[in-house]
């Protein structure tokens, strides 16, 4: 062992100690003064830096290793039984969707059938036991991939199908009462089933869909026709000087204005294009990383990823979406198979990542400050989940300091279970302001010619707080109001001679009737219900009469636009019927082989 040399004396050390000795000696003899009892703190504090804290050399400032976060407590709140869905008869489809979407309003959940596709629309306060026999929405022809609800319009669902088409429905405002089968829309641009959709986040009727022919589509559904075959936009198609497997889309995120476009595709790279023209802008090239779904973070312009390593690990990935060129960060979580589906709130910069199969779902704070992700903690569960619904912030419990909620699919149990995420607070009936700020609403801030004429805005905010309202800073035109209005009344079904202060009576009170009749759990009797007609469950909110009359009634076109709508309605109304009687044949066909298969088994068994 080696010892230091007598001769040999370390001057910096010798004078901080004789410094620190004399200032305490006199501390003690009481001859202390202001500075020389803060050169003392000082120097103490540098001990403490060296042993405890980080250090910054350049402006000599001192902070903890420890984050302070108000949402280190964040805790995983599942509903009770009486509070889930039991019963719903949960897809086996092996895609890697969510098969679940829901709203303020209603839950759509992708349900299996035999003889085409359907899904379920519950109104979200019907929970528990849900009736085998429940009217369903049935209109594809093939099972169906995708269900997503329109952000500005809580009574607007599209559904993409194998049977290669897209369709756009209107669900009635208390709820679906008979097997729904027609359309108010029908996208028919794709060959080969719509694998994904994806609505604008900032524009009005504007949908995104992507198919296994390798073509991206980009849709007004505003447009006149119950049959849309053109797209407004071709984002991305097969080339001969691009790899089909482009094309190929795994997942999409729209930026929070809705300028830029995030995928993920096929060959497992993430691009970022311009969606109005198609150019690719960014593609990544790292080779350690596989991506299968890509989000994009609003307010911290990144982009995070989730796939596997080259060793099949799972793993997320930030990204600066200006340049993909190498990740910003990468970590490593497991080998588990299951995809990991990322949500984000941008409201908390709370990130939540659940994997396909697993029970658990984690949840990391994000920042713009390195190492840029930090790990909160896990909500475990033993049933593992097959896809997650998302509830929208203005639908959550604010006075419960509900900052999140989920809708898993269990499949095992055909249970559909919210589960909330709880921000702990010793006052939780207090609306806290700080972990609701003002949030992207329900109003569109542009149309559909806006955004493709080249306008971006960012969404239109609301506030959480009860009571509150907020002006749209992008005010609508007379038009568009003249358009609400007509929608509205069609919605309603009222009577055209009804005056304004009327007609908002009567819809109050026709709301108040609609929350009764959901306390009362789906009664059997569908007369039950004053004020509404069964048969008119199937009618589109495109046919614009001028009152709810009987055919025989309804006066002749007087107009070409008058004759074009005529002309679309009995056209749909041609194919609604050539849908029925094959699914009469389909469903004929099934109950002539179970008669077969019973006689065969009865002679078995003798």
């Amino acid at each position: 062992m080696w010892k230091r040399r007598r001769d040999v004396v370390d001057h910096t050390h010798t004078h901080t100690h004789s410094q620190e000795s004399g200032h305490s000696s006199r501390l003690y003899a009481g001859e202390v003064s202001d500075e020389h009892l803060s050169k003392l703190v000082s120097s103490r504090r540098s001990k403490g830096q060296r042993s405890g804290g980080i250090c910054n050399n350049s402006k000599m400032s001192w902070r903890s290793s420890f984050r302070c976060s108000k949402f280190r407590h964040v805790f995983g709140k599942p509903s009770t039984k009486e509070h889930g869905y039991d019963g719903v008869p949960i897809t086996r489809g092996v895609h890697d969707n969510h098969y679940c979407s829901a709203n303020p309003c209603f839950l759509a959940v992708v349900t299996e059938s035999a003889g085409g596709g359907s899904f379920l629309v519950l109104p979200i306060h019907h929970t528990g036991r849900v009736d085998p026999q429940h009217p369903r929405v049935c209109g594809h022809s093939g099972s169906v991939l995708d269900v997503k609800w329109n952000p500005f319009d809580d009574h607007c669902i599209a559904s993409c199908s194998e049977d290669c088409t897209v369709k756009i429905w209107d669900i009635p405002v208390c709820g679906v009462q008979q097997n729904l089968t027609r359309a108010r829309k029908t996208l028919m641009g794709h060959s080969r089933r719509v694998a994904l959709i994806e609505w604008h986040p900032t524009a009005r009727d504007l949908l995104l869909s992507s198919a296994y022919d390798y073509k991206v589509l980009l849709w007004d559904v505003s447009q006149a026709g119950a049959v849309l075959r053109y797209p407004v936009r071709v984002v991305l198609m097969p080339v001969h000087h691009r790899c089909p497997s482009d094309a190929l889309l795994l997942s999409v995120s729209f930026s929070s204005d809705g300028s830029r476009l995030a995928v993920t595709s096929k060959d497992r790279r993430v691009r970022v294009l311009d969606p109005r023209t198609g150019r690719i802008l960014q593609v990544s090239r790292s080779k350690s990383h596989r991506a299968s779904k890509v989000l994009y973070i609003g307010g911290l312009k990144m982009l995070l990823s989730t796939g596997s390593s080259p060793w099949n690990h799972r793993q997320i990935v930030l990204w600066d979406p200006d340049d993909l060129s190498e990740p910003l960060y990468e970590e490593d979580l497991d080998g588990s198979a299951g995809v990991l589906f990322p949500f984000y709130d941008p409201d908390t910069h709370m990130l939540y990542l659940a994997g396909k199969g697993d029970g658990n779902i984690r949840y990391y704070e994000l920042s713009t400050e390195k190492p840029y992700i930090r790990f909160l903690t896990e909500n475990r569960s033993l049933l593992p989940q097959k896809g997650l619904g998302v509830m929208p912030k203005r639908g959550l419990d604010v006075s419960a300091c509900e900052v999140f909620r989920f809708y898993r699919l269990i499949a095992i149990k055909d249970l559909v279970e919210p589960l909330s995420m709880i921000v702990p607070r010793k006052e939780s009936g207090i609306f806290q302001e700080d972990l609701y700020p003002m949030t992207a609403g329900n109003q569109a801030a542009m149309t559909a010619l806006e955004w493709l004429s080249g306008i971006n805005r960012s969404p239109v905010l609301m506030s959480l707080k009860p009571g509150t309202r907020v002006a749209n800073p992008y005010p609508e035109s007379p038009a568009e109001r003249r358009l609400v209005r007509q929608l509205s009344s069609l919605r309603f079904q009222m009577d055209p001679a009804v005056t304004g202060s009327e007609l908002d009576f009567m819809e109050e009170a026709f709301l108040e009737e609609q929350l009764a009749y959901q306390d009362a759990k789906y009664p059997r009797e569908v007369s039950d219900l004053s004020g509404w007609q069964p048969d008119e469950t199937q009618t589109p909110t495109y046919r614009c009469t001028p009152h709810c009359c009987e055919p025989a009634e309804r006066p002749p076109p007087t107009t070409e636009s008058e004759l074009l709508q005529t002309f679309y309605r009995q056209q749909d109304e041609i194919r609604g019927l050539r849908e029925t009687l094959n699914g009469k044949d389909v469903r004929i066909s099934q109950l002539e082989q179970d008669i077969k298969n019973t006689r065969n088994n009865m002679r078995a068994t003798f």
